[in-house]
């Protein structure tokens, strides 16, 4: 089964992350994802790229931690520079607007995913969050651009609390462009892709190149030397161990070590008979 499927028609390219249940990234699927980019950069037909899941639930669930668990420093370093670095890069060199279409959860590395679309499309269903700091690492590529989006301290408190946010505060945030009706978000991004596909090619690829050039470089630097912290944080026993613990539940978490888990809604009591 392949981990992503990209489809090409009306001049749009449709890039299917396709690893169910919660499409959690290894380094066979980036290089797919990094592949169909590429694809969608050279196919001339092509003037609108969606990123979408290809089955219903969530976007992406960031990072398969058992990827993590047991890597060396080397091995760590080189998969984070594809996820931050050379999916910046691809991004910043599409010439095409790309648009992420978020329907359920998108986690950590779905979010850095999503992020850098142009533009994002969401469900009333969809949940946004940076949960990284409960497995001792840190979503070190969202330093630089979060708090220009939102501000330093809303920032902090998404980024370092690890908590999870519904659309509507996304959208308050800036982080959402559009919120679809219910089960709408595929079509609605669709035509927002057709009416982008529509513009004069020449002029949204100049165009879009002026609007990266002018934060290129901070983008640039700023995957740099994010990479260069979250390898440095995950080669620490301290991640090591809150990465080890999370991958293998069985083995009990370490103080330290928060799991994800959903939490139980609580029952309701019943009412004392009168």
């Amino acid at each position: 089964m392949k981990s992503v499927i990209c489809t090409v028609a009306q001049n749009i390219a449709e890039i299917e992350l396709n690893r169910p249940p919660v499409n959690a990234l290894i380094t066979p699927m980036i290089d797919d994802l990094l592949a169909a980019l590429h694809t969608a950069r050279t196919d001339p037909n092509v003037r609108a790229v969606i990123i979408r899941s290809a089955t219903p639930g969530p976007f992406c669930a960031g990072l398969d931690l058992k990827e993590l668990d047991g890597r060396t420093a080397e091995q760590t370093h080189e998969l984070i520079e594809k996820l931050y670095v050379q999916m910046s890069e691809a991004q910043a060199r599409l010439g095409k607007p790309s648009i992420a279409v978020v329907e359920g959860a998108a986690r950590g590395g779905g979010m850095t995913l999503a992020i850098l679309c142009d533009l994002i499309v969401a469900s009333p269903n969809a949940s946004f969050g940076y949960p990284e700091i409960n497995v001792g690492v840190l979503p070190a590529i969202h330093f630089s651009h979060l708090p220009r989006i939102v501000g330093r301290h809303r920032a902090f408190d998404l980024l370092f609390t690890g908590r999870s946010f519904d659309v509507e505060e996304a959208s308050r945030l800036g982080l959402v462009s559009r919120i679809s009706a219910p089960g709408e978000a595929l079509a609605l991004a669709r035509s927002l892709a057709q009416t982008l596909a529509a513009k004069p090619p020449g002029a949204m690829k100049r165009g879009r190149a002026a609007f990266y050039r002018e934060f290129e470089s901070s983008l640039h630097g700023a995957a740099t030397v994010a990479l260069e912290t979250f390898s440095s944080i995950a080669a620490t026993q301290e991640a090591r161990d809150a990465i080890h613990a999370f991958a293998n539940p069985a083995a009990g978490a370490l103080p330290g070590a928060t799991k994800l888990k959903s939490r139980a809604k609580p029952k309701s009591r019943a009412k004392p008979k009168a």
